[in-house]
């Protein structure tokens, strides 16, 4: 199958193009600059889709940059990096003449409202409470191509975990040095995801000729998972105390008051139709994931 992946080139899509390619797919990536294996976003805009049998998209600058100031040109850039980005994809799949037969898309589980009870499937209502929350239902509504054979699959990807990237990546350090802990309370749920695993349910949706719809990207042990299980269980992979929490006020300082709460607060999601598909997960509990990632 060749695969065409925007976003191609971060962290979920190293991981998805060497699994893609390790199960005999062509992957070419849409990025800013030309290369081997790389169209540009532009040549997509102009020339539209190059002959392909699924479309992936990725794309996102990342939300949570410390070195970006929370404000309306990094809010313009968090929108246009992932609703443009899909928009564009989802216009050259519908002038193609011969549309691909999946088109994935990735988003987050941000589309849920937190609470520290509530516990959410694939089925459930959300998407029109905060900033991330309608970001995520106009960046899910900008993939919709209307009367397309193609077969439009979403995954709300939870916190992604893997070695060399993600979140894991900024939080390291500190718990190596024995200084990491909760954020916050804690007492917020963490969902997570390994990177393989998320990497897995892009493939397994590509390969699934029945699957279409939305799929919940989050490990099935994650809903009760809370921040300050995570804290603990990862000072433990490295053999480190986790005794010194991130208090809320820093948190807001570091991040603005809003970007924070994606810290501060949390949400239990279930992978429910994501299981119902057939997915088996490579790391379905926390030690485990943090146990290969840490290694």
């Amino acid at each position: 199958m060749r695969v065409l992946v925007g976003g191609g080139t971060g962290f979920v899509g190293r991981a998805l193009t060497q699994l893609l390619r390790s199960r005999g797919h062509e992957v070419t990536h849409i990025s800013r600059h030309p290369g081997k294996d790389q169209i540009t976003w532009e040549e997509v805009s102009n020339s539209g889709l190059p002959s392909c049998e699924a479309v992936v998209n990725l794309a996102g600058e990342n939300v949570l940059n410390p070195f970006r100031r929370w404000g309306d040109a990094f809010c313009k850039d968090v929108i246009s990096s992932r609703v443009e980005t899909t928009r564009t994809l989802a216009k050259a799949i519908a002038d193609a003449e011969q549309p691909p037969r999946a088109w994935v898309l990735v988003t987050g589980v941000g589309y849920y409202r937190p609470s520290p009870t509530a516990e959410y499937t694939e089925d459930s209502p959300g998407g029109d409470f905060d900033f991330f929350s309608r970001l995520v239902s106009s960046w899910e509504a900008a993939a919709l191509v209307p009367g397309s054979p193609a077969r439009g699959v979403v995954v709300r990807s939870g916190v992604v975990l893997g070695r060399g990237g993600g979140a894991i990546a900024q939080m390291l350090w500190p718990f190596r040095l024995g200084l990491g802990g909760p954020v916050g309370s804690g007492l917020q749920p963490f969902p997570w995801i390994h990177v393989r695993d998320l990497a897995g349910i892009v493939c397994h949706a590509l390969e699934s000729e029945c699957l279409q719809g939305v799929f919940n990207g989050v490990a099935p042990s994650s809903a009760a998972t809370s921040n300050g299980t995570f804290a603990q269980e990862l000072a433990a992979a490295l053999g480190r105390p986790a005794l010194l929490p991130a208090p809320a006020w820093a948190v807001r300082a570091v991040f603005g008051a809003e970007r924070a709460l994606l810290l501060l607060e949390g949400q239990r999601v279930v992978p429910k139709r994501t299981l119902e598909s057939g997915y088996r997960f490579v790391f379905p509990d926390l030690p485990t994931a943090l146990k290969d990632i840490v290694a």
